[in-house]
């Protein structure tokens, strides 16, 4: 999940309308779960897409239930959610993404999970901590999101590489082979600029022990170990690894495919689009996990599913949320998007269970970090994507840019 550009701006603007129209609560009555209405549901990109199928299905087990799903595309998706909650018109059920999920459980927009049924132990713990805030659950996960490298096999065998980096340093030396002795034009694929490249400078961050803000709020951007994280990231564009620029909306598959580009740090999505826009590579490449620094650690992603505190039909809300969040609902979700469950019950059986892939997806979930609670969180990681982008030009020293970004991080944390 990509968060939209520009949110910041519209966050602050609406903010204190937001607090206001969110914290009344709906101040009517509530419908009754068996009692004939219709729920309105936003879900975003692909998975609002396919949810409008899974919700036909659902009307069919129960007939006194209308579902409408509204299909949001997550470049817009802050906005449309900050401006319905700001005019009291959010729909009863949101998916909503981990980056989302405090700044408006902050503003009180959000109806509180019952935990007593949705239990956190069913969840992967990644999951259930991104939807919780201020000693309260807000997000019932949905699915989770994590990265993995992908790497070509077959270029991989011409370089004579036989296995996948195990550690940073491997990382770095068989990027190298792949140029040498595969003639790639580069050995992996780093986001260099741009909104978000954040996201990719993750699995070097949290691999070397590092963070941007601790749990208790502490800014630490600029620690010896962040230092060192984009040291090493940033030397893949010094020493021509890694390409020093990418257009907005650049598809690594592509150049994947083409094999000037044979490795990647990727999502689980990944894996549909090359089985289905490059069949011509299936048997060349493979997933690994994380090269390990002092740890082998991802990023936590994925959504959540929550019900709007102004809603009057929060316990049909609740009862859709627990079909989707359920073993057979996940397990069904997961053969028509691939997206990973958050239930861990639903990795029991079947191919999630059997699938060499699937351990790979799990043992980086085990052990994926979550961003902090931050209300301020796309705020606070924009000032890491601009210390990205100077260091990765050559415009500061990774020290300088952590620096400066630690200075802004510092006024923003709560």
């Amino acid at each position: 999940m990509n968060r939209a550009a520009a949110t910041t701006a519209v966050a602050v603007t609406l903010a204190s309308a937001l607090t206001l129209t969110a914290c009344s609560g709906s101040g009517g009555s509530q419908v009754s779960a068996d009692s004939k209405q219709t729920l309105t549901v936003w879900a975003m990109g692909t998975e609002g897409e396919k949810l409008a199928d899974v919700a036909k299905v659902y009307e069919k087990a129960n007939p006194h239930i209308s579902v409408e799903v509204t299909p949001i595309g997550w470049d817009v998706a802050h906005q449309k959610l900050v401006a319905a909650a700001a005019a009291g018109k959010l729909p009863d059920v949101m998916q909503m993404g981990g980056s989302y999920m405090t700044e408006f459980a902050d503003m009180g927009a959000l109806e509180p999970v019952d935990t007593e049924t949705f239990q956190e132990k069913d969840y992967f713990p990644a999951g259930w901590e991104q939807g919780s805030y201020d000693g309260k659950t807000y997000g019932v996960p949905w699915y989770v999101d994590t990265r993995v490298l992908y790497y070509r096999t077959d270029l991989a065998e011409r370089a004579g590489i036989d296995k996948a980096p195990a550690t940073m340093a491997e990382l770095q030396q068989v990027a190298r082979q792949y140029q040498e002795k595969a003639g790639t034009k580069y050995g992996l694929s780093i986001q260099p600029n741009g909104l978000d490249s954040v996201q990719s400078f993750y699995q070097f961050l949290y691999s070397a022990g590092g963070e941007i803000v601790t749990k208790d709020g502490k800014a630490v951007a600029n620690s010896p170990a962040a230092v060192r994280a984009l040291e090493n990231y940033t030397s893949y564009f010094t020493k021509g690894i890694a390409a020093k620029s990418v257009r907005p909306g650049y598809d690594v598959t592509k150049d994947f495919n083409n094999g000037s580009v044979p490795m990647f740090f990727g999502g689980p999505w990944h894996m549909g689009l090359l089985d289905d826009n490059y069949p011509g590579l299936k048997g060349k490449w493979a997933i690994a996990n994380v090269p390990a620094d002092k740890t082998s650690a991802s990023m936590a992603g994925g959504s959540s599913l929550t019900v709007s505190s102004d809603s009057e039909h929060k316990a049909a809300a609740t009862e859709f949320i627990k079909y989707l969040t359920g073993t057979e609902g996940q397990a069904d979700w997961y053969r028509r998007t691939k997206d990973l469950p958050a239930n861990m019950n639903a990795w029991k059986s079947g191919e999630l269970a059997t699938d060499p892939d699937m351990k790979v997806w799990k043992t980086q979930m085990d052990s994926a970090r979550v961003s902090p609670s931050q209300p301020k969180w796309s705020e606070i990681t924009s000032k890491i994507d601009t210390a990205i982008e100077k260091a990765a030009q050559g415009k500061a020293t990774p020290k300088e840019a952590l620096d400066e970004a630690q200075k802004a991080i510092e006024g923003l944390v709560q």
